[in-house]
């Protein structure tokens, strides 16, 4: 199996979810072996790409969000990360004028329409993969996350929210035969009408609406069109995790399980694989 890229460029535009600016991104070819790079136009002076690796990532607060050494930063980037690993996107060139992805629908099938539109294109190079070998797994307040040698890239996770239109949640999913798209990939990001009220009201969260992403009160969803999917919260939570662990500069060859798990404990599981060379292995695929 060989890398690929993208054959062609092509640009979107939207607002960013925490900035409420408008903001352009374009997708280029890159080489073999290049990764996935993000280059913020609007900087002039200094540093202004950006590696998409594990190591370079410096908030996960509210998104991940990845910086250089000079401090230079781009947000909100698991969405399109999570489209690149499901359309099997090895190197790309990612350009924006601004410090956020575009939050789009709040999903991640914009992003994949992108890809699609711009053409996949095979490269000459073997791909090569993170194959783990024992189970690792981190545990914080509550929450957890694991990864185990499995055949194939599994995704699986549960979650908890007393709120009746959510509760208990479990979703699993493998990155084979289009069960990206059909199962994760239009699945929208979420969020409670009074803490959004609350991150407005600090200047963050300025570009959210109901047309980005799924908005509860205390009682409902405040949707009118309602879900795209049954259990669509915890296939969000899972589409987050795919960009976010494609973080480590390759496809994961494993299974992930997260239990309550947010981009903190999905970076710090990388962060844990990492640092034990006797549980993983860089392969060819």
């Amino acid at each position: 199996m060989t890398q690929n890229t993208v054959a062609q460029k092509r640009t979107l535009n939207g607002v960013g979810l925490h900035s409420g600016k408008n903001i352009n991104l374009t997708i280029a070819p890159a080489p073999e072996n290049s990764g996935i790079v993000f280059v913020r136009t609007d900087i002039e002076n200094g540093n202004n790409i950006i590696p998409a690796l594990w190591d370079k990532v410096s908030d996960t607060q509210l998104c991940t969000v990845i910086s250089n050494d000079e401090g230079v930063s781009v947000g909100t980037i698991e969405h399109l990360m999570s489209a690149l690993r499901g359309c099997n996107i090895d190197n790309v060139l990612i350009e924006l004028d601004g410090a956020e992805v575009p939050i789009m629908d709040g999903s991640a099938i914009p992003f994949v329409e992108l890809v699609n539109d711009a053409g996949i294109l095979a490269q000459q190079q073997k791909r090569r993969v993170i194959r783990v070998l024992k189970n690792i797994a981190v545990e914080k307040d509550g929450k957890r996350v694991e990864l185990s040698p499995a055949t194939g890239s599994v995704f699986g996770g549960e979650i908890e929210f007393d709120h009746p239109q959510i509760g208990a949640q479990k979703f699993e999913t493998a990155l084979i035969n289009g069960n990206f798209v059909h199962d994760i990939a239009n699945c929208r990001t979420f969020g409670f009408y009074h803490e959004g009220e609350y991150l407005q009201s600090i200047g963050l969260a300025l570009g959210a609406s109901l047309d980005n992403a799924i908005v509860l009160d205390r009682e409902k969803i405040m949707n009118p069109e309602g879900l795209r999917h049954e259990q669509e919260f915890i296939r969000h939570k899972l589409l987050d995790a795919i960009g976010d662990l494609y973080l480590a500069g390759f496809a994961i060859e494993g299974k992930y399980e997260g239990f309550k798990a947010g981009h903190a404990m999905n970076n710090e599981i990388l962060h844990a694989l990492f640092a034990d060379e006797s549980a993983y292995e860089v392969v060819e695929a």
